[in-house]
């Protein structure tokens, strides 16, 4: 549920962003946008994304049966950025659905930084009475993870082979087309 509306009981044209952008965040991860435990952590799927992205690893996020399934990371990579994209705290920075399509459609296109999302969450210790419920299959999901050192792959550095790489920051922008 999109921020604005869980608040405030208003809804924005953008709230069906927020909707798709956790549900591509969903398909990516494997888990369901409610807490789960992760190691010592109790977390929320967007937190989760946000922390990863932010440290580099976002890699540890992709569901590790469509990983090994997918020829193209890249691809993956860029619908976990577009699903940060729309789920965005701030409602004027999130994307349109018409963006998003765009996004999607052109892989050659720039995509913003993403900043903070909604409902972000910062880590917490595990409570000794935490709800069974809050707990589901991450942990074997942790455990089929690929034990690479989860860095973000760059878009020159995915097929150069190498696994040594340095993290940048596209600062471009993107343009916004409206559909006719």
């Amino acid at each position: 549920m999109a921020p604005e509306y869980a608040m405030h009981g208003q809804f924005s044209v953008k709230s069906d962003v927020f909707s798709y952008g956790v549900l591509v965040l969903e398909i990516i991860s494997g888990k369901k946008n409610y807490c789960f435990r992760n190691g010592e952590n109790v977390e929320d799927l967007l937190s989760y994304a946000w922390k990863h992205w932010q440290k580099g690893t976002a890699f540890d996020v992709i569901d590790p049966i469509l990983a090994a399934g997918s020829n193209s990371i890249r691809d993956i990579m860029r619908y976990l950025h577009i699903g940060l994209l729309c789920v965005q705290e701030n409602v004027a920075v999130r994307p349109t659905m018409a963006s998003v399509i765009v996004m999607l459609s052109s892989s050659s296109l720039s995509l913003k930084v993403p900043s903070e999302p909604a409902f972000f969450v910062h880590s917490s210790i595990i409570d000794q009475e935490m709800p069974e419920v809050w707990e589901d299959s991450s942990a074997t999901n942790e455990s089929n993870r690929s034990k690479k050192d989860g860095k973000l792959p760059l878009a020159g550095d995915l097929n150069s082979g190498t696994e040594e790489s340095t993290q940048t920051i596209n600062e471009d922008s993107i343009s916004e087309f409206y559909p006719r």
